[in-house]
């Protein structure tokens, strides 16, 4: 029997949002690969996903029509990437309630703050070391999917606000 978590993220809206989420980050390993020193980030909804970055429009197009190729290849750790805010939060999550348990005294005597700083930054810096296997694996189970079964893209558009390009990919399926 499926467990209550898989259940959820296969209700359709958090499917769509996980598989968008996952040929999002694909795309970004294609872009990076032909563009090492591209400057991108993105955003996934159910709708599709958008990237923020100075690139054409046709490059866009060409990277994420590899990445949903590789993807359904089988290339599924296309979906995991490690500048995702999936580990950024997961590393805030766990040194700010590392550094602040040790603030706090949890577990023990009332001390000075100023005599806890010493623990909290160790703390907050284990926890920071914990964070990134934890965050990437949080990516593979919850967060992304690197199985885009019949994910297509619909159309790529781009506009320019301030300065910045953003391409929205917008995915049926």
């Amino acid at each position: 029997m499926p467990s209550l978590l898989s259940a959820v993220l296969e209700t359709p809206v958090l499917s769509r949002i996980r598989r968008n989420h996952g040929l999002e980050h694909a795309t970004l390993h294609v872009l990076a690969q032909r563009n090492p020193r591209l400057n991108m980030a993105g955003h996934s909804t159910a709708a599709g996903f958008r990237l923020a970055g100075n690139i054409p429009t046709e490059a866009v197009q060409s990277a994420v029509e590899e990445a949903l190729t590789r993807l359904r290849a089988g290339e599924r750790q296309l979906a995991i990437h490690p500048n995702c805010g999936t580990n950024f939060v997961t590393a805030g999550m766990l040194s700010g309630l590392a550094g602040a348990s040790a603030m706090l005294g949890v577990g023990g005597r009332t001390r000075d703050k100023l005599e806890r700083l010493p623990l909290a930054a160790m703390l907050a810096t284990l926890a920071l070391i914990a964070a990134l296997p934890l965050g990437l694996q949080i990516q593979r189970e919850v967060t992304t999917s690197g199985q885009p079964g019949e994910l297509d893209v619909v159309s790529i558009s781009r506009m320019e606000r301030g300065g910045l390009v953003i391409h929205f990919v917008q995915t049926q399926g």
